[in-house]
């Protein structure tokens, strides 16, 4: 019989549309790599088989489109492909009564690649305190899925769309293209159950909410700033309402959040605790507000769709906070209702597995290290990334775990207190998993040396490119935050 690992080998090397053997081999190599530093580093791996041409040929055919005019539908029909065979047949239905879904960016820095189009001004985060958070290169919006899990359990996500983001969207523009194209496949268990979205405070803007509204399945949390100025619904019977004059009421008494005289009496409140990972327990103190209103555009009418504000507070055992401020969350959709205060609380705390997948992309995925003039055989190469963290994924119940000396005494190698190994475990024991399961590619044929160049043939330098800042007023008007 056949386990799950093998099926899923199976499905993927079937779904490779082109050079499957060698991006095989490439994915093995990558999900088992823990001394390459480069991707072309990962030829020297026992997984892969073929010489070292071989890793570029095969990221560059990964994706190759009938047209340019057509490669971009191509390339989102490739991906939701991608969701209907490898991801959706090896994922368990959720127990909570929904599933929850995961929005971000990360950047992809190449300061020195002058020739590579469409570059712009990223985030990037850890710079010298002197120094501006910025850099030039390309960023990437990842929809992932959050696993239900344990207290104790890694923080494994299920990325299912990666895409670069252009220098003509912002972030909140690529991320509810993504969540519109995953809810509106009818072939997707997504498109009727109920699906709850957790993003940060940038998607909090009316042009990302405005835009989630048309989904009736969907609740999307999402953290808003502590200087937002939020309104109660308006009264039901209004004088001028009721003899036909002026302006209906829209909104109702507003609700600065910095300002605690202009809070009205909050509708439910909750309570729980959650501990470190340092044994501290922690308090937390909820209060939530139904049927707020915000503040929409023109083509927004944001009047129309009520939603949850969640206050968070987390106290100490003194009785003090621990952070600076509380946390507020909008509850935001038709079935918001659906959803309690503690639901909200831990569905946005799952949130942060996110950033837990980009440092371990980045640091043993080469996420971010391939090095290409060409933008589409980066976007290639995010994929293979997104391939390999998902057959981790599903390998991590088939690991033996291999603490070092000096980890076998941490808490996160306690077998009874977690159900399954966390990334970095996995990716140190593939090499054996793969060695026991075997590879559905076959073996490497020699064809032969290239002919090469035509004699007297001159490809010439490449274009170098200016940099792209974006701006506002050149940003549609549903992408601008309010």
């Amino acid at each position: 019989m056949s386990t799950q690992l093998e099926r899923f080998r199976k499905d993927l090397y079937d779904w490779l549309p082109h050079r499957a053997d060698a991006l095989m081999d490439l994915v093995d190599a990558l999900t088992s790599n823990t001394t390459a530093r480069s991707v072309v580093e990962l030829s020297l791996s026992p997984e892969f088989r073929r010489q070292y041409p071989s890793v570029h040929d095969g990221i560059e055919n990964l994706f190759v489109p009938t047209s340019q005019k057509c490669s971009s539908k191509e390339r989102q029909a490739l991906e939701l492909d991608l969701v209907r065979r490898l991801v959706v047949p090896y994922v368990a239905i959720p127990q909570q009564p929904f599933w929850l879904m995961g929005t971000d960016v990360t950047s992809a820095p190449r300061p020195f690649a002058r020739t590579l189009p469409d570059r712009t001004f990223v985030y990037q985060p850890n710079m010298l305190n002197d120094s501006k958070p910025v850099t030039i290169g390309h960023q990437y919006s990842i929809l992932a899925l959050l696993p239900e899990k344990a207290p104790a359990d890694p923080p494994w996500i299920v990325p299912l769309l990666v895409n670069r983001v252009t220098s003509t969207q912002t972030k909140r523009a690529a991320g509810l293209d993504q969540i519109n194209r995953l809810l509106d496949d009818q072939k997707l268990p997504f498109h009727k159950d109920l699906c709850v979205s957790v993003v940060d405070s940038d998607y909090s803007a009316v042009a990302y909410l405005g835009g989630v509204a048309r989904h009736e399945n969907l609740v999307t949390i999402a953290r808003l700033a502590s200087n937002r100025n939020l309104y109660q619904s308006p009264p039901v019977h209004s004088p001028d309402t009721a003899q036909g004059k002026g302006h209906p009421f829209w909104y109702g008494a507003p609700m600065k959040l910095k300002d605690l005289t202009t809070w009205d009496t909050p509708d439910d409140a909750a309570k729980t605790t959650f501990t470190t990972r340092k044994g501290r327990i922690y308090s937390v103190y909820l209060d939530g507000w139904h049927s707020m209103l915000m503040r929409g555009k023109l083509a927004i009418p944001m009047h129309q769709h009520p939603f949850t504000l969640v206050r968070g507070q987390v106290l100490d055992e003194q009785g003090q906070m621990v952070f600076g401020h509380c946390l507020w969350l909008t509850v935001f959709g038709e079935r918001c209702s659906e959803l309690s205060l503690l639901q909200a609380w831990d569905s946005y705390r799952q949130r942060y597995d996110l950033e837990h997948f980009f440092r371990f992309g980045k640091q043993r995925l080469l996420m971010d290290a391939y090095q290409t003039p060409e933008t589409q055989h980066e976007e290639n190469w995010w994929t293979l990334v997104q391939l390999a963290y998902l057959q981790l994924w599903v390998a991590r119940e088939q690991v033996c775990k291999l603490p070092r000396p000096w980890e076998r005494y941490l808490p996160a190698w306690n077998t009874q207190a977690q159900k399954s190994a966390p990334p970095s475990a996995v990716q140190r024991d593939m090499e054996r998993i793969l060695r026991h399961f075997g590879t559905p590619a076959r073996n490497p044929k020699r064809r032969g040396k290239s002919s090469g160049r035509i004699a007297g043939q001159r490809p010439g330098m490449r274009t170098r490119l200016p940099v792209i800042k974006k701006a506002a007023a050149k940003l549609p008007q549903r992408q601008r935050a309010p």
